[in-house]
């Protein structure tokens, strides 16, 4: 068994950020589906002191987001020839994670917002085209109408496995929303490799503040590759099939209720800093022509006292 280092370093108990989703960061020019979204963090670390035996850290976080979606391409005049629905949804989050000693890890949200033109898709889209030099935007007239946005979320995480060098693991992931915008559910395999942290300290699960921490980190640098496959089942997605309390959007499409995405990334952090960029593949969503569909995302957080 290697040597691992366990020293008491320098705690901060906020963090602040953001994490970019588009497909430009495949880097071959694709712009279709999901094609932009944009989260902005806010979490806090409560005193672990005073938390029960069996709770290793409990920390709270304030999202406010954007997500984007357009058919195949962002210029899509004719309704007719559209493979999914334009549409936005904006909205705000509040989440309570609760993080247990035996590395099992439970997020429970709160979502509350608008898919439809009040989410300001079109805006944003043309606006984020204009500045970058990209084509002409078309077609956002068609897109899925106006609905309030209210929905639940829940995220599942338990290692299953960590090698004796403690360089890799292995977790179960699962989730399942219910609301008026996304209701579904999905299950995979997370596996790191590297220099990595226990679930409840490490930038994957956006839990390195501390506020006077219980259990030493692995390591002070965090360092790794990451994959998770995933299965997913979707009962419902108002960006495609339009409101459930009306039936006005002009085009609409059912979904596919099983969908495979896999996952792949990089993350580095240090006690201040995260950075991490991933991939996420994923079969077809929709049924209608459209084609399976991939993304890239950057996420980049500070963290502070």
């Amino acid at each position: 068994m290697g040597l691992t280092i366990r020293s008491k370093a320098q705690e901060y108990k906020n963090e602040f950020g953001f994490k970019s989703d588009n497909d430009s960061y495949l880097w071959y020019g694709q712009d279709r589906y999901y094609t932009n979204g944009l989260f902005i963090n806010f979490r806090r670390a409560i005193n672990q002191q005073k938390l029960g035996n069996k709770l290793e850290k409990l920390t709270y976080e304030i999202t406010a987001a954007q997500k984007m979606y357009n058919p195949i391409s962002g210029y899509s005049p004719q309704k007719d020839r559209q493979d999914r629905p334009f549409a936005a949804y904006l909205y705000g989050a509040v989440n309570v994670n609760l993080l247990y000693k035996n590395e099992s890890v439970l997020k429970t949200g709160l979502e509350i917002g608008t898919v439809g033109p009040g989410a300001l898709g079109e805006d944003a889209q043309k606006l984020l085209h204009k500045i970058v030099g990209f084509y002409e935007v078309e077609g956002w007239e068609y897109q899925i109408r106006n609905s309030t946005a209210i929905n639940l979320t829940a995220q599942y995480t338990h290692l299953l496995h960590r090698s004796e060098d403690q360089k890799t693991d292995f977790s179960f992931e699962g989730y399942g929303n219910l609301g008026t915008t996304f209701s579904g559910a999905g299950a995979g395999i997370l596996f790191r490799a590297g220099a990595i942290n226990q679930l409840f300290n490490s930038a994957y699960t956006n839990t390195v503040i501390s506020h006077n921490s219980k259990t030493p980190k692995l390591v002070r640098n965090e360092f790794f590759f990451y994959a998770k496959p995933q299965l997913n089942y979707i009962a419902y997605d108002a960006t495609i099939e339009g409101s459930m309390f009306n039936h006005n959007s002009p085009v609409t499409f059912g979904v596919k209720p099983w969908v495979f995405a896999q996952q792949i990334g990089f993350n580095y952090s240090t006690p201040r800093f995260t950075l991490d960029y991933h991939l996420i593949f994923k079969s077809r969503e929709i049924k209608s022509t459209a084609k399976p569909h991939q993304y890239g995302s950057i996420s980049m957080y500070y963290r502070f006292n």
